[in-house]
């Protein structure tokens, strides 16, 4: 089913038709699979469901994240079965494609589990290494996210743009705190701290996916994290970006979904959030 918030316009061109239809098919693709994902989400909220847990403290795994994460590759390899995928629950899977699909079908299992309606199915197309196309779905607030490389993001079929808010001390953040490391030098309470303690207000909503995706909208002004994996972030930060924001590494260079650490931002606080969190600058 594709979704009510989404329509995709094909136009098709003699000379050019296979690609016009080859990307027409990665979207409606990208828009059932995240359909479906939801789908489990919502028959097995707030229902009795197994929970176990993966390697660390609260690293929590469900019975719907897999039922999620199942109905969310059926979809894909129904038709792309040649496409390489990264998912969370069942790894890499390895083929000879230039396409690879990174999911997680649940961002925010944590809440999921403890009834709290803020967790989300997330999937990004990566094509050559780069994000081309993004979904992110919260079925509970029915708040679906798209992005398309170099065509802007849209939530419900409507344009989002990023915040204007130019000043990191009149901002609003967002961030996470890993379950491991967290009192390492310059690491999440230290960086936390810098921020609160100047009246910053900093929320901490327990979906990656999700942050982002409220940076892309205007909600939050910019969000940071340590320790992300590839599939917090692959949706997230092209739907950031083609909102008109900016997302780096700590360093401010290029961000990519294979390394941890992430500042996504309206960009016109990018820079001043870079010396607070690397200790260089004060509010």
């Amino acid at each position: 089913m594709v979704s009510k918030y989404f329509t995709v316009k094909l136009f098709l061109l003699p000379q050019s038709a296979p690609v016009f239809l080859s990307l027409h098919m990665l979207k409606q693709t990208l828009i059932e699979a995240a359909h479906a994902g939801a789908n489990e989400i919502v028959r097995f909220f707030n229902t009795d469901f197994r929970i176990s847990n993966k390697e660390g403290v609260n690293n929590l795994v469900t019975e719907a994240d897999h039922a999620s994460e199942k109905a969310i590759l059926e979809v894909i390899r129904a038709r792309f079965p040649e496409h390489q995928i990264l998912a969370e629950e069942t790894g890499a899977h390895i083929q000879d494609s230039v396409y690879k699909w990174i999911i997680d079908p649940i961002d925010g299992t944590v809440n999921f589990a403890h009834g709290i309606p803020l967790n989300c199915v997330s999937i990004g197309v990566e094509h050559n290494g780069e994000m081309l196309l993004a979904a992110v779905y919260n079925p509970h607030m029915k708040e679906f996210f798209f992005a398309e490389k170099n065509k802007g993001a849209t939530l419900n079929d409507k344009p989002i743009q990023v915040s204007n808010e130019s000043a990191a001390v009149k901002a609003c953040l967002v961030t996470g705190f890993p379950y491991t490391y967290i009192n390492m030098p310059n690491g999440p309470l230290e960086i936390f701290e810098r921020f609160i303690r100047k009246g910053v207000p900093v929320r901490r909503l327990g979906s990656a996916a999700i942050d982002l995706c409220w940076v892309a909208a205007g909600r939050f002004d910019g969000f940071y994290e340590h320790k992300l994996e590839p599939w917090d972030s692959a949706a997230g930060y092209l739907i950031v970006e083609e909102a008109g924001g900016k997302v780096t590494d700590f360093t401010g260079d290029k961000f990519s979904v294979y390394q941890h650490r992430i500042l996504a931002t309206n960009g016109k606080i990018h820079d001043e959030m870079l010396e607070v969190i690397n200790g260089r600058k004060e509010l």
